[in-house]
């Protein structure tokens, strides 16, 4: 499994970002994917899934925000994030595996950082 996430960056408070992660190793297709965040001095937490069936999940504090999407033929996954606020700040990581289970260290990938500053 190999997990590459892109697309992080700085952005002020108000914009957006568009975060990829380029998945191999295994049938994308099938999977369910999720996008989860640390912030600093904090626990990770789940932002968003996608089931292969393409019911999504998201978090209530991104909600109407954030928009996960998935590109089978590419293998790779995306979030759309819009109106970033300053708590939005993070390292957001992929993940093989739908939100809120224990996944093993093999299915999350090395994250991309997201800061949101003015």
């Amino acid at each position: 499994v190999q997990l590459v996430e892109s697309g992080g960056g700085l952005v002020q408070p108000g914009g957006s970002l568009r975060l990829s992660c380029a998945a191999s190793g295994f049938t994308f297709s099938t999977s369910a994917m999720s996008w989860a965040r640390q912030a600093p001095g904090k626990g990770r937490e789940w932002v968003s899934g996608i089931y292969s069936d393409g019911i999504e999940y998201y978090l209530d504090s991104v909600k109407d925000r954030f928009t996960i999407s998935r590109d089978n033929a590419r293998n790779t996954m995306y979030l759309q994030m819009n109106s970033l606020k300053l708590e939005d700040t993070g390292v957001y990581y992929c993940a093989l595996g739908p939100p809120g289970v224990d996944l093993p260290s093999r299915s999350w990938g090395q994250g991309t950082q997201v800061t949101v500053s003015s």
